[in-house]
């Protein structure tokens, strides 16, 4: 089980890491890291270098693709090089997922055209603008492809992506190994919950 995550400069370092600790659970599976450039790739908080050795061009193949958001990945859609990368390892993939604005990359790659996405709130005008139809699910799945919202919701879709290229009780042990039970302090992670206040300072924090 061939997993692949592409890094870039100013990734939103929770969609990255969230789903690779959980799939790197995944019995027989190996997570791999790609970059346009090998190297140090920098987060978008700024406090999280990463290495990364290898170049999205020398991967050809892979069983899930996995692109993260942040505010790179904006740089990713007028990349064309990447886009076609994007499209050639889609077609060898058994599911190609994205999180948060990663969702704006595979628009751009022209993957959601006509399909119902998720993606950050703060970033429906720009999957929409690739063709998508925005909805405010926490994931979605078309066939091979899933989205998910915003930075958090890539590990609830690494569970479900779990269950699928395994099975339910091994996305039920990674998720109890990992101890993921959500009881947050508060009941605002989305826009429909939010208050206006709570809104307007999130605004300002991307």
């Amino acid at each position: 089980m061939n997993i692949v995550i592409p890094l870039f400069d100013r990734f939103e370092p929770l969609d990255a890491i969230g789903p690779y600790e959980i799939l790197g659970h995944l019995p027989g599976a190996t997570v791999r890291f790609v970059a346009p450039e090998t190297g140090r790739v920098q987060d978008v908080l700024g406090a999280l270098p990463v290495e990364v050795a290898t170049h999205y061009s020398e991967v050809e193949s892979c069983d899930v693709l996995l692109v993260p958001g942040g505010g790179g990945a904006y740089t990713l859609t007028e990349d064309r090089d990447f886009l076609d990368w994007v499209r050639r390892i889609h077609a060898t993939t058994r599911f190609t997922t994205s999180v948060c604005t990663g969702a704006v990359v595979l628009g751009a790659a022209g993957l959601l055209t006509g399909l119902t996405a998720t993606t950050h709130w703060a970033a429906v005008a720009d999957l929409e603008a690739y063709g998508a139809v925005y909805t405010p699910e926490r994931v979605v799945r078309h066939d091979r492809i899933i989205t998910s919202a915003g930075v958090s919701s890539g590990i609830d879709m690494a569970i479900r992506l779990v269950a699928l290229l395994s099975d339910e009780t091994t996305a039920q042990a990674i998720q109890l190994y990992t101890e993921y039970d959500p009881q947050p302090p508060y009941d605002s992670g989305s826009v429909a919950k939010a208050t206006p206040e709570v809104l307007e300072r999130a605004r300002t924090l991307g």
